[in-house]
Protein backbone atom coordinates (compact mmCIF):
# COMPACT_ATOMS: atom_id res chain seq x y z
CA UNK A 1 0.00 0.00 0.00
CA UNK A 2 1.23 3.18 -0.85
CA UNK A 3 1.73 5.32 2.25
CA UNK A 4 0.97 8.45 0.31
CA UNK A 5 -2.08 7.49 -1.03
CA UNK A 6 -3.14 6.28 2.49
CA UNK A 7 -1.78 10.08 4.06
CA UNK A 8 -3.76 11.73 0.96
CA UNK A 9 -7.00 9.28 2.17
CA UNK A 10 -6.68 10.08 5.84
CA UNK A 11 -6.55 13.70 4.71
CA UNK A 12 -9.37 14.07 2.68
CA UNK A 13 -11.85 11.80 5.27
CA UNK A 14 -11.00 13.55 7.97
CA UNK A 15 -11.45 16.61 6.25
CA UNK A 16 -14.90 15.40 4.60
CA UNK A 17 -15.41 14.13 8.76
CA UNK A 18 -15.47 17.62 9.45
CA UNK A 19 -17.86 19.38 7.07
CA UNK A 20 -21.20 18.28 8.85
CA UNK A 21 -19.95 18.76 12.24
CA UNK A 22 -18.70 21.91 11.31
CA UNK A 23 -21.82 23.56 9.44
CA UNK A 24 -23.43 22.15 13.21
CA UNK A 25 -20.78 24.47 15.05
CA UNK A 26 -21.36 27.27 12.27
CA UNK A 27 -24.78 27.52 13.08
CA UNK A 28 -24.78 26.95 16.46
CA UNK A 29 -25.71 30.44 18.15
CA UNK A 30 -28.02 31.33 15.63
CA UNK A 31 -30.42 27.75 16.08
CA UNK A 32 -30.36 28.26 19.93
CA UNK A 33 -32.03 31.74 19.54
CA UNK A 34 -34.81 29.59 17.89
CA UNK A 35 -37.92 29.10 19.61
CA UNK A 36 -39.29 25.36 19.80
CA UNK A 37 -41.66 25.43 16.62
CA UNK A 38 -39.39 26.79 14.55
CA UNK A 39 -36.14 24.64 16.01
CA UNK A 40 -38.34 21.60 14.96
CA UNK A 41 -38.56 22.85 11.50
CA UNK A 42 -35.16 23.67 11.15
CA UNK A 43 -33.85 20.24 12.11
CA UNK A 44 -35.80 18.60 8.99
CA UNK A 45 -32.86 19.65 7.01
CA UNK A 46 -30.61 17.30 8.81
CA UNK A 47 -32.86 14.10 7.41
CA UNK A 48 -29.97 11.62 5.60
CA UNK A 49 -27.04 13.22 7.28
CA UNK A 50 -26.69 9.70 9.23
CA UNK A 51 -24.90 8.49 5.82
CA UNK A 52 -21.91 10.83 6.82
CA UNK A 53 -21.12 8.75 9.54
CA UNK A 54 -19.72 6.64 6.73
CA UNK A 55 -17.15 9.33 5.72
CA UNK A 56 -16.23 9.30 9.65
CA UNK A 57 -15.72 5.39 9.83
CA UNK A 58 -13.36 5.56 6.92
CA UNK A 59 -11.86 8.45 8.24
CA UNK A 60 -11.09 6.43 11.70
CA UNK A 61 -9.80 3.50 9.71
CA UNK A 62 -7.26 4.97 7.37
CA UNK A 63 -6.26 7.21 10.27
CA UNK A 64 -5.49 3.45 12.29
CA UNK A 65 -3.53 2.54 8.71
CA UNK A 66 -1.79 5.79 8.77
CA UNK A 67 -0.59 5.31 12.37
CA UNK A 68 0.63 1.17 11.46
CA UNK A 69 2.17 2.38 8.03
CA UNK A 70 4.02 5.07 10.13
CA UNK A 71 4.94 3.52 12.84
CA UNK A 72 8.62 3.71 11.68
CA UNK A 73 8.81 7.25 12.20
CA UNK A 74 7.43 8.07 16.08
CA UNK A 75 5.72 11.61 15.29
CA UNK A 76 4.17 10.47 12.22
CA UNK A 77 2.58 7.41 13.84
CA UNK A 78 1.76 9.42 17.25
CA UNK A 79 -0.22 11.99 15.20
CA UNK A 80 -2.03 9.49 12.82
CA UNK A 81 -3.25 7.24 16.18
CA UNK A 82 -3.99 10.24 17.85
CA UNK A 83 -6.04 11.33 14.73
CA UNK A 84 -7.69 8.18 14.80
CA UNK A 85 -8.57 8.55 19.08
CA UNK A 86 -10.42 12.12 18.63
CA UNK A 87 -12.38 10.78 15.93
CA UNK A 88 -12.81 7.13 18.14
CA UNK A 89 -13.95 9.73 20.90
CA UNK A 90 -16.20 11.87 18.88
CA UNK A 91 -18.57 8.98 18.04
CA UNK A 92 -18.18 8.34 21.54
CA UNK A 93 -19.81 11.33 22.46
CA UNK A 94 -21.85 11.04 19.44
CA UNK A 95 -23.92 7.68 21.07
CA UNK A 96 -23.80 8.88 24.61
CA UNK A 97 -25.37 12.18 23.97
CA UNK A 98 -26.40 12.77 20.45
CA UNK A 99 -27.75 9.33 19.30
CA UNK A 100 -30.17 8.93 22.42
CA UNK A 101 -31.48 12.28 21.69
CA UNK A 102 -32.06 11.31 17.82
CA UNK A 103 -33.73 8.11 19.13
CA UNK A 104 -36.32 10.07 21.52
CA UNK A 105 -37.14 12.56 19.50
CA UNK A 106 -37.58 10.75 16.21
CA UNK A 107 -34.86 12.30 14.98
CA UNK A 108 -36.66 15.55 15.93
CA UNK A 109 -39.96 14.79 14.23
CA UNK A 110 -41.61 15.21 17.88
CA UNK A 111 -41.13 17.52 20.48
CA UNK A 112 -39.32 15.88 23.53
CA UNK A 113 -40.86 16.71 27.47
CA UNK A 114 -37.28 18.27 28.39
CA UNK A 115 -37.27 19.94 25.02
CA UNK A 116 -34.54 22.66 26.16
CA UNK A 117 -32.42 20.10 27.93
CA UNK A 118 -32.62 17.67 24.69
CA UNK A 119 -31.85 20.30 22.35
CA UNK A 120 -28.76 21.51 24.65
CA UNK A 121 -27.04 17.73 24.42
CA UNK A 122 -27.89 17.60 20.64
CA UNK A 123 -26.37 20.85 19.84
CA UNK A 124 -23.38 20.75 21.90
CA UNK A 125 -22.37 17.50 21.71
CA UNK A 126 -21.63 18.37 17.72
CA UNK A 127 -20.23 21.68 18.84
CA UNK A 128 -17.66 19.36 20.81
CA UNK A 129 -17.36 17.08 17.98
CA UNK A 130 -16.91 19.66 15.46
CA UNK A 131 -14.30 20.55 17.73
CA UNK A 132 -12.37 17.06 18.46
CA UNK A 133 -13.22 16.54 14.68
CA UNK A 134 -10.50 19.43 13.60
CA UNK A 135 -8.14 18.70 16.38
CA UNK A 136 -8.23 15.29 14.15
CA UNK A 137 -7.80 17.04 10.81
CA UNK A 138 -4.75 18.79 12.22
CA UNK A 139 -3.07 15.59 13.69
CA UNK A 140 -3.72 14.20 10.44
CA UNK A 141 -1.83 16.99 8.12
CA UNK A 142 0.97 17.10 10.93
CA UNK A 143 1.36 13.43 10.61
CA UNK A 144 2.20 13.72 6.45
CA UNK A 145 4.22 16.62 7.46
CA UNK A 146 6.35 14.55 10.40
CA UNK A 147 6.64 11.55 7.89
CA UNK A 148 10.37 12.10 5.89
CA UNK A 149 11.07 9.41 3.12
CA UNK A 150 14.11 7.17 3.81
CA UNK A 151 15.69 7.79 0.72
CA UNK A 152 15.90 11.67 1.65
CA UNK A 153 17.49 10.66 4.96
CA UNK A 154 19.78 8.62 3.22
CA UNK A 155 20.90 10.78 0.51
CA UNK A 156 20.89 13.32 3.54
CA UNK A 157 23.24 11.46 5.89
CA UNK A 158 25.96 10.57 2.70
CA UNK A 159 26.12 14.24 1.52
CA UNK A 160 27.01 15.12 5.03
CA UNK A 161 29.33 12.13 5.39
CA UNK A 162 31.13 13.02 1.86
CA UNK A 163 31.04 16.65 2.83
CA UNK A 164 33.01 15.30 6.28
CA UNK A 165 36.11 13.78 4.42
Amino acid sequence: MNLRIVQFAAILLTALALVPGGAHLLELLNKLALDQEHYMVVQQIYRGWALTGIVLIGAVLVNFILAILTREQTTAMICAAGAAVLLCVTLAIFFTWTFPVNQATANWSAVPDDWLASRARWEYSHAVNAILTFFALCATIASGLAWVDHPFLTQRTETKTAGNR
